[in-house]
C-alpha cells in the first residue's frame, strides 16, 4: 500500500482520499476508522473566560440566539464561534440534525417525541430542554429517525 501527504495551503481542513483498484474488507476498515476519528473530534467551545472542550456525544444542541451561536450540554450552555451552517456543513452524515433554521439536535440525547401535533414535532432532550421541529424539518427528522 502506498501512502503520501501532500500538503495543500488552499484547504481550510483535512481532506483525505483513497484511491483504490477495487473495494475490499482492509480498505472499507481504514476508511470507517477514519470516520470515526473525524467525528469523535471535540468541539472548542467557550464561557466568558475560557475555552473548553467538549466531546460531540455530550452535545444536546446547538441554536442560534440574539445574533450569537450556542452549544449546549448537560454541564451548561457555551458560545461557539462557527454559524450553523458551518456546524451543518462539519456534522453532516451523523447523528445531530438540523431541526430549525436556529437550531442543530443530537439525535442520540432525544429522550421523547410528541408527533401528536398536526404538523409539527415536540423534541425533549435529556434534561428537559425541549425543542420544535419546524414543518419545513418534519419530513427529513422522520426519515432520519426511520419514522
Amino acid at each position: 500500500m502506498k501512502v503520501e501527504v501532500q500538503i495543500d495551503p488552499a484547504l481550510d481542513q483535512p481532506e483525505i482520499i483513497l484511491r483504490v483498484p477495487q473495494s475490499c474488507a482492509e480498505v472499507e476498515e481504514l476508511a470507517q476508522k477514519l470516520r470515526e476519528a473525524a467525528l469523535s473530534r471535540p468541539f472548542t467551545v467557550y464561557t466568558q473566560r475560557e475555552a473548553v472542550r467538549v466531546g460531540r456525544p455530550a452535545v444536546l444542541r446547538f441554536y442560534a440566539e440574539d445574533k450569537g451561536v450556542f452549544c449546549q450540554t448537560a454541564q451548561g450552555v457555551y458560545t461557539v464561534r462557527q454559524r450553523l451552517y458551518e456546524l451543518e456543513e462539519e456534522l453532516g452524515g451523523t447523528k445531530f440534525v438540523r431541526v430549525s433554521n436556529s437550531e442543530i439536535v443530537n439525535l442520540d440525547r432525544v429522550a421523547a417525541l410528541d408527533l401528536t401535533l398536526a404538523g409539527t414535532i415536540k423534541m425533549t432532550l435529556e434534561g428537559g430542554t425541549v425543542c420544535w421541529v419546524s414543518r419545513r424539518y418534519v419530513k427529513k427528522i422522520k426519515q432520519a429517525l426511520g419514522l
